[in-house]
């Protein structure tokens, strides 16, 4: 995968931790695209934590309308950036334990957040991530905390953000729920699932997609 995707990284358009933790929030059941669409006028809007602390709750619902779950998604920033105004001085913490308790806010997005703002190695162990180490033989476990632990009892720590990216490409692109690209997969050799999708070569590379996805 190291030699597939040299270039994984997260694929969700940030400047700072505030910025990736609000794409992240509004990236649950939602493609990357959307958000990266939809973020630019946001981010311009509320340009500050106490911003969105702040925010009318109607202005910011048709902002990120078209992302889904746009009710809850609101609720979530406003309640975020309440919750670290008044518990860390308006700075998006660093530490996993203190993420967590934030509206919104779980185990994966902490994680990416830690990765990719603060490079602090963290596994994002979204659907994609899931189905896959599942596929590789690694475990059978559907709880993605007993997933994190175990996977990272494999990978070394240091390649724990890097590593999520790549299985998260890996399963964005060729690796799919439904019919997996098995005829072009780099990973054939190696997969104990090879054969869940076309084998075929030529079907298999119409199945192929590029990004940024959900």
């Amino acid at each position: 995968m190291a030699e597939t995707y040299p270039d994984a990284h997260c694929e969700l358009d940030f400047g700072s931790p505030l910025e990736l933790l609000v794409a992240t929030i509004l990236s649950a059941q939602c493609t990357d695209k959307r958000v990266n669409m939809v973020t630019p006028t946001l981010f311009a809007k509320y340009p500050t934590v106490s911003d969105y602390a702040a925010a009318d709750r109607a202005e910011m619902e048709e902002i990120i309308r078209s992302t889904g779950f746009f009710r809850a998604k609101t609720n979530s920033i406003i309640g975020m950036a309440q919750a670290v105004c008044d518990r860390y001085g308006g700075v998006v913490p660093a530490k996993l334990k203190d993420l967590v308790t934030l509206p919104g806010v779980g185990r994966k997005t902490a994680n990416v957040v830690l990765g990719n703002a603060f490079d602090v190695p963290g596994l994002t162990v979204d659907t994609h991530f899931q189905r896959l180490v599942r596929r590789f033989g690694w475990t059978d476990e559907t709880d993605p905390v007993k997933i994190e632990h175990l996977v990272g009892e494999l990978i070394p720590k240091r390649e724990w953000t890097v590593f999520s990216h790549r299985v998260i490409w890996h399963g964005r692109r060729i690796c799919h729920a439904r019919r997996p690209a098995c005829g072009v997969c780099p990973l054939a050799t190696l997969c104990p699932s090879y054969g869940t999708g076309p084998t075929s070569a030529d079907e298999a590379r119409k199945l192929v997609r590029s990004g940024p996805f959900s």
